[in-house]
């Protein structure tokens, strides 16, 4: 079974692959983890729709753009998670990071930072959110949940690997946060 000291065992002997900004954009995530009746679940929010917002409406993790006065990346995840969902990760325990990703339709390399809550509190969405939910890591793993998707997406037709939230959300995982999430699965889950 998959536990926190396991993951945090990975993570701290994982070197993760950095990279540099494609085109100066930058970008961090928080991957959260807690402990629930299934096993680890994991934090995902939905974003709101907004015309401007590339990631409009999508499934992912709290997170977003590094800024010039944050320290580092880990600090602009964290900034943007207490700015997203008023979820103050100092009281979180760090797991540690995995390799950065490139956007694949966008310009942009994501940075992700992953977290375990002892504590769960309650979240407080700000205008960029519209939903906050966890899901259990089984449920993600499930090979019924994880698939080959024809859809269309801002006019455009996309085929993607995604897993299916039905029951938690209405809209499916896929994208960059996919991509994030299948980083960290094979990392501390390579079965």
């Amino acid at each position: 079974m998959l536990t926190v000291e396991k993951i945090r065992n990975i993570l701290t002997d994982h070197k993760p692959q950095l990279s540099t900004p494609a085109d100066g954009k930058h970008a961090s995530v928080a991957l959260i983890l807690r402990d629930g009746k299934q096993g680890l679940e994991v934090l995902f929010i939905r974003r709101a729709e907004h015309d401007d917002d590339p990631w409009s409406g999508d499934i992912a993790f709290p997170g977003g753009r590094v800024e010039l006065s944050d320290k580092n990346p880990r600090e602009a995840a964290e900034r943007e998670t207490l700015e997203e969902i008023n979820l103050d990760l100092a009281a979180a325990k760090y797991l540690g990071q995995i390799g950065d990703i490139h956007g694949a339709y966008l310009p942009v390399r994501i940075s992700c930072f992953v977290y375990w809550l002892e504590e769960t509190p309650e979240l407080i969405l700000n205008y960029e959110v519209v939903d906050a939910f966890w899901v259990s890591l089984p449920t993600l793993l499930d090979p019924g949940r994880n698939r080959q998707q024809l859809f269309s997406y801002r006019g455009e037709q996309r085929n993607h690997p995604i897993i299916d939230l039905n029951g938690f959300s209405e809209r499916f995982l896929w994208g960059i946060s996919y991509r994030l999430l299948q980083r960290f699965l094979s990392l501390v889950n390579p079965d």
